[in-house]
């Protein structure tokens, strides 16, 4: 028995700041969760900054008393040991959830994270900012229903700093740039890790792989472009708004929110991201910077670089994927956006320069210079660039994969299993760059395990908004 009033039955879980045991309130009959701390402060060297992250979790997470997070009840002492006391969520959390089920559609996954971010605008209007949004400190219940837990790290704006300067808190895998690089999160910060989680949840895996080297993964958070899905359906232009790298530019919590919970129009014809997004048009996060178009560069080149040629190995064809329709879904939503800015269709029986027959004015009739698209030019130096890449740096050659074909290449294990072994490449070629195909054919020999190999290969390009490509395919031919 635990002050009186607690038992504990089993243990349910286990994290950073001690162990969770499913109990039982004894007064008033009912199941909890109990999170055991530790040592109460001055038992052990750790023993006041776990109090004080208990003592902060149920002073937030209480002032909330929102459906979709998990309510604290009571934070007591027994002996020398420090109990908080929560609410019993039977179910397992959203990380385990998608190890059992795998990727969500887009209409589930919207459903179930647009729980979470309604919670996280509701502790955002409070002034609290989260600080570890993770699919793991996202419970979800049999009937779906989500809870957000572990206000732990969590830091209201009337706290003082929670951490020393530089100090990096929450789950790297989630960590938006400004905080990876060591600044105080916000609630933007907060709208990037929720962006981080939908894309785990559409994708079956983090944003990024972190494994042993989190020194690694915090370096392509804070340098490199986000990673970005193939195909993320409805949900394509909301990730591009909540994983853009400024802060400044990414929509509120209260947007994400919105749009999450709507979801595209369920009549038979259905509604495209510009239909969604003129649902929140009055959102003051939707700007013209709002709907970011990423670029994926090469870290210390400025240019966009290739992916591995065959990361499998050679002489073995590599099934050509579908090059995404991200690029038009976006321009679609920047076409929408800057329509609402500047006010096209004004009434006019309020503007006075309006009339029965407006008259554009010569500055509004003057189209832009159509995107001359890709050259040969641009597809020979990026093919060029990206074997030296490749074979310099095969992680760096990997994170420029398309992440579908990052999968069919077999992650980083497979597509290293290759290129780490090449020592070197001589007599590069190029046979042909077919800007209308969007493919780069060329021919090289390299050295592997002490012979050498010739081949020639072609590379399938995804164009990227603003120049540079990705590789989505290769086959040798």
């Amino acid at each position: 028995m635990i002050a009186g009033r607690y038992t504990l039955e089993r243990e349910i879980g286990r994290g950073g700041m001690g162990a969770v045991w499913l109990g039982r309130d004894e007064i008033l009959g009912r199941a909890v969760a109990i999170k055991r701390l530790g040592a109460v402060p001055g038992q052990d060297p750790d023993a006041r900054e776990r109090a004080e992250r208990a003592e902060r979790e149920a002073r937030l997470a209480a002032r909330l008393s929102h459906p979709h997070v998990v309510a604290v009840y009571d934070l007591v002492e027994d002996g020398d040991q420090q109990y908080l006391v929560m609410e019993h969520v039977d179910g397992t959390n959203l990380s385990g959830y998608l190890r059992a089920e795998g990727p969500l559609s887009p209409d589930r996954a919207a459903r179930m994270l647009g729980q979470a971010a309604d919670a996280l605008a509701a502790a955002h209007h409070d002034g609290i900012v989260h600080r570890d949004v993770k699919p793991s400190n996202m419970l979800v219940t049999a009937d779906g229903q989500v809870k957000l837990s572990d206000f732990g790290i969590a830091r209201s704006d009337a706290d003082p700093s929670l951490t020393r300067t530089g100090l990096v808190t929450g789950s790297p895998a989630y960590l938006a740039p400004e905080v990876a690089s060591g600044s105080t999160a916000t609630a933007r910060s907060d709208v990037w890790s929720l962006g981080a989680s939908l894309f785990h949840a559409l994708a079956g895996h983090p944003p990024y792989e972190v494994g042993d080297n989190v020194l690694g993964a915090l370096y392509r958070i804070v340098h490199e472009d986000p990673p970005r899905l193939d195909d993320p359906g409805w949900l394509g232009p909301l990730l591009e708004a909540t994983m853009c790298r400024d802060p400044e530019q990414r929509w509120d919590m209260a947007t994400v929110r919105d749009v999450l919970l709507s979801g595209p129009a369920h009549a038979a014809a259905g509604a495209d991201s510009t239909q969604v997004l003129e649902r929140v048009q009055d959102a003051p996060a939707l700007t013209t910077a709002g709907v970011p178009t990423v670029i994926p560069t090469a870290v210390g080149t400025g240019r966009s670089q290739p992916p591995p040629a065959d990361p499998a190995g050679p002489g073995r064809d590599r099934r050509r994927l579908l090059v995404p329709v991200l690029l038009a879904v976006s321009a679609a939503v920047v076409l929408v956006v800057i329509a609402l800015v500047v006010g096209v269709g004004r009434d006019a029986g309020t503007d006075p320069e309006a009339g029965a027959t407006p008259t554009a004015r010569p500055s509004e009739t003057t189209e832009p210079e159509p995107d001359p698209g890709p050259s040969a030019e641009d597809i020979e130096q990026f093919a060029a660039d990206y074997v030296r890449t490749a074979v310099a740096d095969p992680s760096q050659g990997f994170a420029l994969l398309t992440p579908a074909y990052q999968r069919a290449s077999g992650r980083l294990e497979g597509y290293t299993g290759f290129w780490g072994s090449v020592q070197e490449i001589r007599d590069f070629q190029m046979v042909e760059a077919d800007p209308e195909a969007g493919t780069a054919t060329y021919t090289y020999t390299y050295r592997r395990d002490g012979r050498s190999v010739t081949e020639t290969v072609e590379l399938t390009l995804q164009p990227q908004a603003g120049g540079g490509f990705l590789i989505s395919g290769a086959r040798t031919v």
